[in-house]
């Protein structure tokens, strides 16, 4: 078995990721769950992501969530732009890491911006330029990566081709999406391999979604391959609202639960994280489908 890592990172995405695909709640709501969650140890941040209104609702208050947002030492922030507007607002922000993204399903990319997927990437090539010049850093997120709920599988091929275009561009690091939660072992492994196999030296960070069930599974797998960065919501907040029935993202304390147990650190303190994610719940008003918030305290270890 490959030797597993001594650290993972972890960037916590509940508050735009998960909270975009949930009904709206309050300003002071989303500032008291980010503000929550920084104090868990966690070391990077999806804070906020600059669309228009009209398209993601859930995000209309951005700037205002982001000016009364408490700052953490050590905490690394982050903002999901679409366009040059929602990148000059991120910039204006103050944000100096920014994510685009672009889906590998020409259908998904048309239903999510309205454009076909190679001219997003002639948008995302304009964008590096722009944020390069403003000194921030840009990492290019591949939504559906491991397939499409319009198209079905996505050809790791494509993903790649997809990679060596924005490597080509400036991107500074890589993200791949289960968009649709259609990811499975096989299938991350496969993709990895195809990446890996042109571009070993471009950092790389996966998405996951639980919709099937396999979100841990696929974790583990991208551990065996070297991977150490990921994505997690808080209380498996979240989904897409571009890809019917793929909802739940990966739940952090869930990844944490078992990182920890594997004696992988992560900086993060599960106790505090427990506490965001039954925070979360009240905010939104429902049940979250994390194991670990359902389990309670007896399941909560530390790396040992």
């Amino acid at each position: 078995m490959t030797e597993m890592p001594d650290f993972v990172s972890i960037r916590e995405v509940g508050p735009r990721d998960g909270l975009q695909n949930e009904d709206p709640i309050p300003t002071e709501a989303k500032v008291r769950l980010l503000d929550t969650l920084s104090g868990t140890g966690v070391r990077r941040i999806e804070a906020v992501s600059f669309v228009h209104p009209k398209a993601i609702p859930q995000m209309a208050d951005a700037d205002e969530v982001w000016q009364r947002a408490t700052r953490v030492d050590g905490v690394r922030y982050s903002a999901l732009v679409p366009n040059t507007r929602g990148a000059q607002r991120a910039l204006a922000a103050g944000f100096t890491e920014i994510e685009v993204v672009v889906s590998a399903s020409d259908t998904h990319n048309r239903r999510n911006v309205n454009r076909s997927t190679d001219e997003s990437l002639d948008d995302i090539a304009e964008l590096i330029d722009l944020l390069h010049g403003a000194g921030a850093t840009v990492e290019v997120i591949v939504a559906t990566s491991f397939g499409c709920p319009y198209e079905g599988d996505v050809d790791p091929a494509r993903v790649a081709g997809i990679v060596d275009r924005v490597v080509r561009d400036g991107a500074d690091r890589v993200a791949f999406g289960d968009t649709t939660g259609m990811g499975t072992p096989r299938r991350v492994r496969d993709l990895l391999a195809a990446v890996r196999d042109r571009n070993a030296h471009v950092p790389v960070l996966l998405h996951f979604h639980n919709t099937r069930g396999t979100a841990l599974a696929n974790l583990m797998t991208a551990l065996e391959f070297g991977v150490t960065e990921f994505d997690a919501s808080v209380g498996g907040l979240g989904g897409c609202p571009y890809a019917p029935g793929a909802s739940g993202n990966l739940a952090t304390e869930e990844a944490v639960h078992m990182l920890h147990d594997l004696g992988i650190d992560t900086g993060i303190d599960l106790d505090a994280l427990i506490e965001a994610a039954e925070l979360a719940e009240r905010l939104v008003g429902k049940p979250l489908p994390s194991g670990v918030l359902r389990a309670g305290p007896r399941t909560r270890l530390t790396p040992h």
